[in-house]
């Protein structure tokens, strides 16, 4: 069951992470001049053809690293839509490492840590995919690009 987590999306609307409940979830941290910032192309070819299948992607712009996401929820939001054209759900900018790190990343990193067990988030574009009954199964390196995570979505939708 996923958590009781408040989550505001970058439009200023207010929701929790269990109004995805059922659905298979794909969370990025997310930053628009990274040399990961392509993989938003390949995120939204996988959103176009799985969601109806129950697949949603939440995105979280984060500035943690490199200052690599210094704009406003609007700029990010014109960058993602005239860019990429981003159409999965964008949340305000977070961070996902320290003290002030979002709960829903508190919740990921002690769920799924990564390499020798280190919670911190390494980069941008890290990923995790959580199953339809609020399961964290996995987490992906920024380098991981989403052609690793799509048979893996696929195997839980």
């Amino acid at each position: 069951m996923l958590p009781d987590i408040p989550l505001l999306r970058i439009d200023g609307k207010s929701e929790n992470l269990q109004d995805y409940a059922g659905k298979v979830l794909l969370v990025v941290n997310v930053a628009s001049r990274c040399g990961f910032t392509p993989q938003y192309r390949d995120l939204q070819a996988l959103y176009l053809e799985m969601a109806a299948q129950g697949l949603e992607i939440l995105a979280l712009p984060c500035n943690q690293f490199g200052a690599q996401e210094p704009g406003s929820a609007s700029e990010i939001q014109n960058f993602c839509s005239t860019q990429y054209g981003v159409t999965f759900p964008l949340f305000e900018k977070v961070e996902v490492n320290g003290r002030d790190a979002h709960p829903l990343y508190t919740f990921l990193k002690k769920a799924a840590p990564g390499v020798l067990g280190t919670e911190a988030i390494k980069w941008n574009f890290t990923k995790f995919l959580i199953d339809r009954s609020g399961a964290v199964i996995k987490r992906y390196a920024s380098t991981d690009g989403v052609h690793k995570v799509a048979s893996d979505i696929k195997a839980l939708i």
